[in-house]
């Protein structure tokens, strides 16, 4: 029996947009953004900061040597939240519509510079907060590991108190659906152009 649903969040709950978050660093005078900012996951400084192994501090300094000297950490910040377009309010009522019949989480690939700005800001823009939408969040920053690692779901399981066969786990990255279906999660693979709401539905949940 399903009693959890377990949603990764870029792509899924949030519109997501790689190539306006690659313009917009290169119009701060970064060259070749891309080879750092992939679809599902990132390397270098922008790897390292959604891993948990540096501050958004040490961020800003490791991308210094990229970047014009003029350019400050806030125009950083507001370059990699670019990648965000923002939560469709209907994404949001579903959700909630979801919470009354089970468990809802998150686990996100994300960083602090993105959590708590432009997240932070789309779940609040109905005048609550996260809360209101899920029942807990692991994020790869604070657990320092990212998906599709296995660790990250453990991690989620211990956190939530969540068992891998009563938990859909639903994500826009066919490896880390396959992670979590190696480690006994029921899993939903949210192409793009689908909506969660409806594979959900084709599931009968």
């Amino acid at each position: 029996m399903i009693k959890n649903l377990l949603f990764d969040l870029g792509g899924v709950i949030m519109d997501i947009d790689r190539l306006r978050c690659v313009d917009a660093y290169k119009a701060l005078g970064m060259k070749n953004p891309e080879e750092f900012l992939g679809e599902y996951s990132q390397t270098g400084p922008f790897g390292l900061l959604e891993s948990g192994q540096i501050t958004p501090a040490q961020f800003h300094e490791a991308l210094r040597p990229y970047l014009p000297e003029n350019v400050t950490d806030s125009q950083i910040d507001s370059a990699f939240c670019e990648f965000l377009k923002g939560i469709p309010e209907h994404r949001l009522e579903e959700l909630k519509a979801l919470k009354k019949k089970y468990k809802v989480y998150i686990l996100s690939n994300t960083n602090p510079i993105m959590w708590y700005s432009r997240i932070a800001d789309e779940f609040a823009k109905q005048g609550a907060d996260i809360s209101a939408y899920c029942d807990g969040v692991v994020t790869s920053f604070e657990e320092k590991v990212m998906k599709p690692d296995a660790r990250i779901f453990e991690a989620a399981c211990s956190k939530l108190g969540i068992k891998p066969e009563d938990t859909v786990f639903l994500d826009d990255s066919e490896a880390n659906t396959a992670a979590a279906a190696a480690l006994g999660f029921h899993t939903i693979h949210v192409a793009p152009g689908n909506e969660f709401d409806a594979l959900l539905s084709a599931r009968g949940l």
